[in-house]
């Protein structure tokens, strides 16, 4: 292995945006876990061997996970990293954080992480969990790796990362308190926020009778009824359902206060100049949220909220419309997992006294260390 690269495992992998980003930032994954067969099938589909398996967290032992990872008894774990299952924690759940079974597969991380032992970590959620919704698993995150791990807990937005979308993620990070590094929250790697023109402008129109465009994986429009088809078609780009005339609209928003702005996002169409908010597995639908495309009349595309995520176009995701569109929305950006990536390594590299400490390391593929990334770059990077 080279000197610059190192070792990751990742848990909870979903389609693999988290580990892609972290592969761009000089990682090698050793191996994966998630519970979704599609998602490992599109994980795997892009990676050369099949490194990802299907597993319970909550039945997996940190040896097992080793063992998978092909490490030997006294070889480290660079990096641990996961996207445990962050429903339970969306401010779209009311209430559910309180029972919610899924939300204790961050402990189940921390148990991982804990056995294992890794040089740093990265835990991966929605940005309420850093807020009151989280309190309770991130007092016992710290219970369980306090005494041996700093941790660096933000939120970040990805359209600071280089993103045409305002998405908002808390990563924790944790650093084995023996590492003779720090870790230091990135920067924002763009000074101006992409637009969604930049990031999905030049794609060609997806066919009209739904099938998959030839040339770019998962490009295919969504079946929208006549419709609805009509009532979009009078919303102008940054407009929503309080533009669609009176006798056109659904029941529920005829009896609304188009002043106070009850749900805006609705029948939302995006803006060619401006940015996309979160991107959730309802994408394809104008009754979810601000998916319409800013030109034509429909929703966008799963390539083009791949795009929005910052997947490359050769990233194909396996599995009926419904698993790709879950396997999309839910996805870690990976611009954003480079960027924290990049500052991981650079400690590790401190670390291991192959940098020094007042030196600095490119937050792009230029430089000295080019050939030492992968040469899949990152969409429209």
């Amino acid at each position: 292995m080279s000197e610059l690269r190192y070792s990751c495992i990742e848990s909870f992998c979903g389609p693999g945006g988290l580990s892609l980003g972290l592969e761009w930032a000089g990682f090698e994954t050793l191996t994966a876990f998630d519970h979704d067969d599609e998602s490992l099938d599109t994980f795997n589909q892009y990676r050369d061997g099949k490194v990802a398996f299907k597993a319970d967290s909550r039945e997996l032992e940190p040896e097992n996970l080793r063992n998978k990872a092909d490490l030997d008894s006294n070889e480290e774990l660079d990096l641990l990293s996961g996207g445990p299952p962050c429903q339970g924690f969306s401010k779209q759940k009311r209430g559910a954080h309180l029972g919610d079974e899924r939300n204790h597969r961050v402990i189940d991380f921390a148990v991982l992480v804990g056995g294992i032992q890794p040089r740093f970590f990265v835990l991966e959620n929605v940005a309420t969990f850093g807020k009151k919704r989280g309190k309770k698993f991130m007092a016992r995150i710290r219970d369980l790796l306090g005494e041996e791990y700093d941790l660096t807990d933000n939120t970040y937005n990805a359209a600071d990362y280089g993103l045409a979308q305002t998405r908002e993620r808390f990563i924790l990070v944790g650093r084995r308190k023996d590492v003779d590094a720090y870790f230091e929250i990135p920067k924002p790697t763009v000074g101006e926020w992409k637009t969604v023109r930049e990031q999905i402008g030049d794609l060609p129109e997806p066919p009209e009778d739904y099938s998959e465009h030839p040339e770019y994986p998962n490009h295919e429009a969504a079946r929208v009824s006549d419709k609805n088809v009509e009532r979009f078609s009078h919303v102008p780009p940054g407009g929503g359902w309080q533009d669609i005339p009176y006798d056109l609209r659904l029941d529920c928003h005829k009896d609304v206060d188009t002043s106070s702005g009850g749900w805006p996002d609705v029948y939302g169409r995006l803006e060619w100049d401006s940015q996309a908010p979160t991107l959730t597995k309802g994408f394809d639908s104008f009754t979810r949220g601000r998916y319409g495309h800013p030109e034509y009349d429909r929703p966008i595309t799963p390539r083009e909220a791949a795009r929005l995520q910052g997947f490359p176009d050769d990233y194909e995701f396996v599995g009926n419309k419904g698993d790709v569109r879950g396997q999309i929305g839910n996805a870690v950006p990976p611009p954003l997992a480079m960027a924290i990536g990049l500052k991981i390594r650079r400690a590790l590299m401190i670390d291991d006294g192959v940098l020094d400490k007042k030196d600095t390391m490119p937050m792009s593929r230029k430089g000295q260390y080019e050939l030492e990334l992968p040469e899949t770059t990152p969409a429209h990077s």
